[in-house]
């Protein structure tokens, strides 16, 4: 845990402000977790195991919002039908208004579902999607696939604040996956040393 305190003087005496950073799995900072977060997700999306195993379908969204330099973290697939596509990537935050809106207007275009950073990837059991966010100079989105990157489907630009978010397609059979933000449970390695697992971070006053 690193800490950064400063202190800035006033008629009212001095402010002092704090930031605290969590790795922890699942732990919570501020309101905000390394897992699926229920408020931001679709409610026919089935959250399990710890709030980071899900099933059903829809679009999940992390709570933890990605504020570092470079950031990774892995979508471990349990169980899926083959030849099954589901879309992974970043998005902005979400909340029960917007898919109350969703429901109600039956949009299905990536500007209006909230997919539009994210990349389709078939895939199949026991497969690894590692997903890599870097924020300075050019903001990137990159895909991996069992450690293999997939360059063809980087997302090159993208603005805002964004949260780590899966889509999961309507399907007959069961469709379970896991999100892996723990540095101790990744299967596979980040492309390059910067990319660290995701940190929450929280400001107190």
């Amino acid at each position: 845990m690193g800490c950064c305190c400063s202190k800035r003087g006033g008629s009212g005496g001095a402010v002092r402000s704090q930031t605290e950073m969590s790795t922890q799995n699942g732990g919570k900072v501020g309101g905000r977790s390394l897992s699926i977060a229920r408020t931001m997700t679709q409610p026919s999306i089935n959250i399990e195991k710890g709030a980071t195993k899900i099933s059903g379908n829809g679009l999940a969204l992390a709570g933890a919002a990605i504020e570092q330099d470079a950031a990774y973290w892995e979508w471990h697939i349990h169980q899926v039908p083959e030849g099954t596509k589901v879309s992974f990537g970043v998005a902005h935050k979400k909340d029960r208004n917007f898919y109350n809106e969703l429901d109600k207007n039956n949009e299905d275009s990536p500007e209006h579902n909230g997919r539009s950073m994210m990349k389709e990837i078939e895939v199949k059991n026991e497969d690894t999607v590692g997903v890599a966010v870097q924020q300075s100079d050019l903001p990137m989105v990159q895909f991996l696939l069992n450690g293999e990157p997939l360059h063809e489907l980087a997302i090159n630009r993208f603005r805002g604040m964004v949260y780590p978010s899966v889509y999961l397609p309507e399907l007959e059979e069961k469709l379970q996956i896991q999100l892996e933000m723990n540095e101790n449970g990744f299967r596979q390695m980040s492309p390059h040393a910067r990319f660290g697992p995701v940190i929450v971070a929280r400001g107190l006053i």
